[in-house]
């Protein structure tokens, strides 16, 4: 690669650091022990409009959107564009049903982590100590899988090692997002989100210019087979119960996404959060429709690619300038980096304020300076990025089950005791724990056994069982309460 190809590169990279030393020193002058926390975790609570709804896009979007999801687009056709705007809705759905009510209660009930709120809601050890856990060990999991893929990335575009791409992103990432915090994040998240889509507006163009046009590109997907241009795909690889799956998997599941549900927790006010929706909605339609297109129109331009997970890397090398394939670079590895961004602060969150501000100092904030937490914040967030870093100089095979055990447990474990614990009063600790537990079991049990019950993804029995088992557990809690009251009023 030419120089041309590492100046967006070089620029953007240095536009997030530049950031994350401005919003280093808008943290250490916020009043106190618990004015940093708030400014280091949530970024004073001030989020407009569009820079929530670009973080929430950042954060949602990863790897998998610029290569897995085009990759599959190349091999089924339209089809699978199709199923993939059932995520249009994200942010929409994720403000719209969480939120208005969660920033309300996080803000009544002081909460900076969401493990604070689920403290607050369920008054629970065991649920936080399992929130934190939980916390830890998937976020752990996704950003060793967001920096090998972007790593993986890097090499197929550039042909440089391995390496050199894990260090440019992998380091740029841990370093910003320590020195930054939250605010740090969510502004590199929004200028993340708009480098997202340029870079998928300058494939899509480059991809219709090469193809002769849209009508053309149609006529030969038809003469390739016509199967690509319905919506089943070829063989009918993509039945009913996948469109149920997805629905749940990328539609309410994303209701127990940790990092994006966090956003809705720093938002100024309502009107932020209505524009937001609006901004957000608009931005990721355009965005998906971008890049599953250019995967599909790129049969049509290079029809014999032996896996579609090269259709992207090769359309870039083959069809692109040296300076907008460095653009469109930029696209994947900002989508990474804005997903590591806001697991690797949440993480550290996990660690300082929600178990060591907790149990070792009691929650008394007067023994803490904003000076201090920096340092244990600083520590935490660049320890934890550098361990997921040396883990990633390594890379194992099992990429695709890495991430989908990170994600979909998640889901598992937060989507009810999050939703329920907002909209039902009668929603308690017993119930909120058993949600917990079965979910992860029942995930982790379907994914490793390769089981799909009705052709379904595992999350959507997963979903069904963990909601059953909040219901059970909240009526047996009550249930006992009653018994035990009857009790004391017989004696």
């Amino acid at each position: 690669m030419t120089p041309q190809f590492f100046v967006p590169l070089a620029l953007y990279l240095a536009l997030t650091l530049g950031l994350a030393l401005w919003a280093r020193g808008r943290a250490s002058r916020s009043g106190g022990a618990r004015g940093f926390l708030e400014e280091y975790f949530l970024g004073g609570r001030s989020m407009g409009g569009f820079v929530l709804a670009m973080a929430i896009i950042a954060g949602y979007t990863s790897a998998g959107s610029f290569v897995g999801g085009p990759g599959v687009a190349y091999a089924l056709g339209l089809g699978w564009v199709l199923l993939a705007m059932i995520q249009v809705p994200t942010v929409f759905l994720t403000l719209g049903v969480v939120g208005k009510r969660f920033a309300i209660l996080s803000r009544r009930f002081g909460a900076v982590t969401i493990t604070d709120f689920l403290r607050a809601r369920y008054r629970s050890e065991a649920v936080v100590i399992l929130c934190s856990a939980a916390l830890l060990v998937f976020f752990t999991a996704a950003m060793l899988a967001q920096f090998i893929g972007g790593a993986r990335i890097f090499q197929a575009v550039t042909g440089y090692a391995y390496e050199t791409g894990l260090i440019i992103f992998g380091l740029t990432v841990v370093i910003y997002t320590a020195v930054g915090g939250f605010r740090a994040v969510v502004l590199t998240d929004a200028i993340q989100g708009v480098v997202m889509v340029v870079a998928a507006l300058v494939i899509l163009a480059a991809v219709l210019d090469a193809g002769g046009g849209m009508e053309n590109c149609v006529r030969k997907l038809r003469e390739i087979d016509p199967a690509l241009l319905t919506p089943f795909g070829p063989g009918g690889s993509l039945p009913a119960p996948m469109l149920l799956s997805f629905w749940v998997l990328v539609g309410l599941g994303v209701l127990g996404l940790p990092q994006t549900v966090q956003k809705c927790m720093a938002y100024r006010d309502s009107r932020a959060m209505h524009a937001a929706m609006l901004v957000g909605t608009a931005v990721t339609g355009f965005l998906l429709l971008c890049l599953h297109l250019a995967g599909t129109l790129g049969r049509a331009v290079l029809p014999d690619l032996p896996s579609g997970d090269l259709v992207m890397p090769t359309l870039t090398v083959s069809l692109l300038s040296p300076f907008w394939a460095g653009v469109f670079v930029a696209g994947p590895l900002a989508a990474i980096m804005s997903t590591v961004d806001s697991m690797l602060l949440m993480a550290s969150a996990a660690i300082v304020k929600d178990l060591y501000i907790r149990y070792r100092l009691k929650n008394d904030l007067s023994r803490l300076t904003p000076e201090r937490i920096s340092r244990m914040s600083l520590a935490c967030t660049l320890g934890l990025g550098l361990l997921v870093f040396a883990a990633a100089l390594r890379p194992p095979e099992l990429l695709v089950w890495i991430n989908l055990f990170a994600f979909g447990g998640l889901e598992a474990v937060f989507l009810w005791p999050i939703v329920l614990g907002l909209y039902w009063k009668r929603a308690d600790t017993r119930g909120a724990l058993c949600s917990m537990i079965v979910g992860f079991v029942v995930f982790l049990g379907l994914s490793a056994g390769g089981i799909s019950p009705w052709g379904v993804h595992p999350i959507v029995p997963t979903a069904l069982a963990s909601l059953s088992a909040f219901w059970l557990g909240t009526l047996s809690g009550a249930a006992r309460d009653a018994a035990k009251k009857r009790a004391r009023e017989r004696h």
